[in-house]
């Protein structure tokens, strides 16, 4: 009889596990070709503004790949993750150094790849739990294995958060510089850029002069990268 329910539970475990591998592939595989509905974080931004009574709208205009500018994924690139054609979802190395950093008394930097932030931001939710980041492990592997590093950068450009409600580079511009993401000039890219770190803080519309230096540092990025040539690889 112990037998018996061994295996009973072993099969049940089994099937649940098959379950929960085809609710997670199947919507990776889909946005391999469609554009997100919405996403994790703007789900999350809308719960917790209901929660707390407060007025809330989402501006999230998606733009196909030939209708951003260069200078925008170069941008990201130069800003967040300059080994993106490199690496496999994660970069070591960037972890290792901000590890190394916090060892010498500063302030534990992250070291998310684009993949990873694609991961948290379509799929999970903001926070910093263990569960959080096991389940952002596991998605930025499936994203790695059927999407190419292009569709990584296309849906990040297009979902990340510039602004209180303001998601992805067509929103963004439109609402700060009052053009099209495909008419984004390099240094309108790197403010855009420069508010990564805390969207909901630093202002693209109204950027501080620490908004002001960090874009200067990534234009300097920008062009030790190559410039917009170097996006010709995805």
């Amino acid at each position: 009889m112990p037998n018996k329910i061994g295996r009973w539970i072993l099969k049940r475990t089994l099937q649940t596990g098959c379950i929960l591998l085809s609710f997670s592939i199947l919507p990776v595989l889909a946005l391999r070709w469609m554009p997100p509905l919405t996403t994790g974080v703007m789900m999350q931004r809308r719960a917790v503004s209901l929660i707390k009574h407060h007025s809330y709208s989402t501006d999230y205009r998606w733009v196909p790949w030939k209708q951003i500018s260069p200078n925008a994924a170069l941008a990201v690139i130069a800003s967040e993750d300059q080994n993106f054609p490199r690496h496999h979802g994660f970069d070591f190395k960037s972890i290792q150094k901000a590890i190394d950093a916090h060892d010498r008394g500063r302030r534990l930097r992250g070291a998310s790849t684009l993949s990873q932030q694609v991961a948290k931001n379509v799929f999970l939710w903001s926070g910093r739990s263990f569960v959080r980041k096991a389940l952002e492990a596991y998605f930025t592997v499936l994203i790695e294995l059927v999407w190419p590093k292009r569709r990584i950068l296309e849906v990040y450009l297009n979902i990340v958060e510039l602004g209180d409600g303001v998601f992805g580079v067509e929103a963004a511009s439109q609402r700060y510089f009052r053009k099209s993401a495909a008419s984004l000039s390099s240094e309108e890219a790197a403010i855009l850029a420069a508010v990564l770190p805390n969207p909901l803080r630093m202002k693209a519309g109204k950027p501080s002069a620490y908004v002001r230096e960090r874009s200067g540092w990534i234009m300097q990025q920008m062009g030790q990268l190559g410039g917009p040539a170097f996006i010709r690889q995805f």
